[in-house]
């Protein structure tokens, strides 16, 4: 039995097997020291995982249509390019942040699907929709880091959860959002959370089919909560492997601060 098998069969929030394209082993860049040089000690290794798993809503992908994991990443926008919701995606809540340590307990405090279907005013899918109360909310997370991959919209969209002990095994969406214009209030955190992430990961950027981390990462996210509400009708979004233990589809959106391995 091959080892990426022999790992898949022994813990949660691993891909199915036929769906594995490719694997690496990535040291990733770690944190500035103090004097602001990039820590020159030796951390945590991760296996990623390039699947050719993709949202249900997504068309599929095959194997030949994926990039290698060795190959030079393919040129990123970092513009935000969607339209849904685009004026609550790119703003940030005007609120205090609150504080979770496990993901369940974030969870328990959104509002069902079926009362924000009905909400009023309505919330509709105009690039004009702004954020209704509910998501007058900021969070900070500690959890970990499963999957990712890049919306056409330039989003790096995360899949995060608990660590792999507890149960039962719970995941959530979290945007690293494309960028507004600079004359936006959002853009500086925006940058500043997409930066953050593109320096981690450096030359193994997510593609379009979910990548998978094997530890899960460790990390400590801000950002607003959002109702997702192009997907409040159908199967919402997430990986295969992972779809059915995303419980909500509300995300934090966007994300104004990531901080790995804190």
């Amino acid at each position: 039995m091959a080892q990426s098998d022999r790992r898949t069969r022994r813990r949660a929030g691993l891909p199915a097997q036929k769906s594995v394209v490719a694997e690496i082993v990535f040291t990733p860049a770690r944190r500035a020291s103090a004097g602001g040089a990039p820590s020159p000690v030796v951390g945590q290794t991760y296996r990623i995982i390039r699947t050719t798993e993709v949202d249900p809503y997504e068309p599929r992908v095959t194997r030949a249509g994926i990039a290698p994991l060795a190959a030079p990443a393919a040129p990123v926008s970092d513009v935000f390019d969607g339209t849904a919701r685009k004026a609550a995606k790119l703003a940030i809540a005007a609120a205090k942040t609150e504080s979770f340590s496990d993901l369940p307990d974030l969870i328990k405090t959104l509002p069902p699907k079926t009362a924000m279907k009905k909400h009023k005013p309505k919330i509709t899918v105009e690039a004009t929709s702004t954020r209704v109360k509910e998501e007058n909310r900021n969070a900070r997370l500690r959890a970990f880091l499963y999957a990712a991959s890049r919306e056409k919209d330039n989003d790096f969209h995360l899949i995060v959860g608990r660590a792999p002990a507890p149960t039962p095994h719970v995941y959530m969406t979290a945007e690293v959002s494309g960028l507004p214009p600079q004359s936006s209030k959002s853009f500086a955190p925006l940058k500043s959370a997409r930066d953050a992430f593109k320096q981690f990961f450096a030359g193994h950027l997510p593609g379009p089919s979910y990548d998978f981390y094997d530890p899960p990462i460790p990390i400590e996210i801000e950002g607003s909560l959002f109702f997702d509400m192009s997907h409040a009708s159908g199967e919402g979004p997430g990986p295969q492997s992972l779809h059915k233990d995303i419980p909500t589809i509300w995300e934090i959106h966007p994300v104004t601060s990531i901080v790995f391995e804190p």
